[in-house]
């Protein structure tokens, strides 16, 4: 029998909500670190840590407010399971990335290190959230609309976001923290990349 083809077990609803739980807390601590090295990340992330360090307003604050014109698409698109899902998340998000600054003290911590670790936390996060039908929402639920209603190549248009929001950071942030946030993205996209695959993980919620 074909692997896809075999039956699945659904997630229980115990699960999903641990899963947001743990995920949200992954994708926090490596915001945790970017924060303290003056490092960003693309999509909507991004443009909440560009405002940060912009306004003076923390990451928290910021992506949840940026987030609240996508659920429109995001229940268009997916439907109002994943969206709720994705509220969920995202609210998570901005209240332990409030909260993980007061848990844990940082002094000091090498860029380059932040970079990586932080680029890999929040690519665990949202792998955990992936396969539990929720999201991050934003940017990426946006591209797939587009992508849907004009044509507009999801990927093209994702990197075209993800290369203005690097561009804009050399306005605020050295040249160098810049660089190693693009190293941060790759660590991040390879976390999704080799393991978010069709036919690798069979559960459903």
């Amino acid at each position: 029998m074909d692997p896809q083809e075999q039956p699945t077990d659904p997630h229980r609803h115990y699960e999903d909500a641990l899963a947001l739980l743990i995920g949200t807390l992954f994708v926090a601590l490596g915001v945790t670190l970017y924060s303290q090295a003056l490092l960003l990340t693309g999509s909507t992330a991004g443009i909440a840590f560009l405002l940060q360090y912009a306004s003076g307003w923390s990451f928290g604050v910021w992506f949840f407010l940026i987030n609240l014109p996508f659920y429109w698409l995001a229940i268009r698109r997916m439907g109002w399971s994943f969206t709720l899902r994705t509220f969920a998340a995202i609210g998570l998000v901005s209240l332990f990335s409030e909260l993980t600054g007061r848990w844990i003290v940082i002094e000091a911590v090498a860029p380059l290190y932040a970079s990586l670790m932080g680029g890999c936390l929040i690519g665990l996060g949202m792998l955990v959230l992936f396969r539990h039908r929720a999201s991050l929402g934003g940017v990426n639920i946006l591209v797939l609309y587009l992508q849907d209603r004009h044509g507009w190549r999801a990927g093209y248009v994702q990197l075209a976001i993800d290369g203005a929001i690097m561009l804009l950071a050399l306005a605020l942030l050295p040249l160098e923290r810049v660089g190693l946030s693009v190293l941060g993205a790759v660590a991040l996209n390879l976390i999704i990349a080799l393991n978010h695959k069709p036919g690798r993980y069979m559960g459903v919620s």
